[in-house]
């Protein structure tokens, strides 16, 4: 009972530890206040400056665009049936393949990161993947799987997994040396070794990896849509720029811009709740 106490004063749990600071909550409100008005200030001024110069004739439309023609453009494909199929199909490539990657990525990247044989086994196939650019394998992947969704499945799998194995890996390959040797001093087992220091320890990291691998994922949807696909934002994209529809493509590209920040938010959002999670370790 003595060293089940005393590790559980090594390393508390979320309900060993205090509520947070009630003073630091005012700063923390003047901080996300500031970020607001900052970038929400910056970006205005952009699109103001945007629309100034496409309305000013000093470049052809047709190049540039503005802000305006751009949301009009977008209205107008909101009434169209088949954009809404697109995005379907693209949202549905994203969720499959990047949903795929984080299903495997974060067990096999804590097995190889606890495991030095499994690491010695599946390095040269991890690093291989790393060190080669997916969007070569493009055409092997079409010929195998088609120009149906699954071959941008594929795509987008393959370039979200690897960002997200790697980080996963490198969290627990730097979980602190001194609190396993303090545990272990404790008692401790294998599992409660892994459960209270090297898991929550590798949350930053897998995190870092989910949103890297996010924005990877949906590089793999639009390079998928663009070099082979019937149907998607991305084909939309590449059917708009054959056609010098400049509104379409920046429309296109928005969509994409927002489906990531959204994705990141909700990461940031699901991070934060693990971070309570996490032990305060000093």
């Amino acid at each position: 009972m003595a060293a089940l106490h005393g590790f559980r004063m090594a390393f508390p749990t979320n309900l060993d530890q205090d509520a947070p600071d009630e003073r630091t909550r005012p700063a923390e409100t003047g901080w996300a206040y500031e970020r607001i008005v900052i970038g929400g200030g910056t970006l205005l001024a952009v699109l103001l400056l945007w629309e100034a110069y496409g309305r000013s004739g000093l470049i052809d439309p047709l190049f540039i665009s503005s802000p305006t023609r751009v949301a009009q453009a977008g209205f107008g494909l909101l009434q169209d049936n088949e954009f809404w199929n697109d995005l379907r199909v693209s949202g549905t490539e994203f969720l499959f393949g990047y949903g795929l990657a984080v299903a495997i990525a974060i067990p096999l990247g804590l097995a190889i990161g606890l495991s030095r044989r499994l690491q010695y086994m599946l390095s040269p196939f991890v690093d291989t993947l790393n060190a080669v650019p997916r969007v070569t394998l493009l055409p092997l992947i079409v010929i195998w799987s088609g120009i149906g969704i699954w071959s941008k499945v594929v795509v987008v799998f393959l370039g979200a997994v690897i960002p997200i194995l790697i980080n996963t890996q490198s969290g627990v390959k730097v979980s602190e040396a001194r609190f396993i040797r303090l545990a272990r001093s404790f008692s401790a087992s294998r599992f409660k070794i892994f459960s209270s220091i090297i898991l929550p320890g590798t949350v930053p990291f897998v995190f870092t990896g989910l949103k890297y691998g996010a924005g990877r994922a949906l590089l793999g949807v639009v390079v998928g849509e663009l070099y082979a696909s019937t149907a998607g934002i991305g084909h939309m994209i590449a059917a708009a720029g054959n056609t010098f529809q400049t509104d379409l493509v920046f429309f296109g590209v928005l969509i994409f811009m927002l489906a990531g920040l959204i994705v990141v938010a909700l990461l940031d959002r699901l991070e934060q709740r693990f971070e309570r999670w996490r032990p305060d370790v000093h």
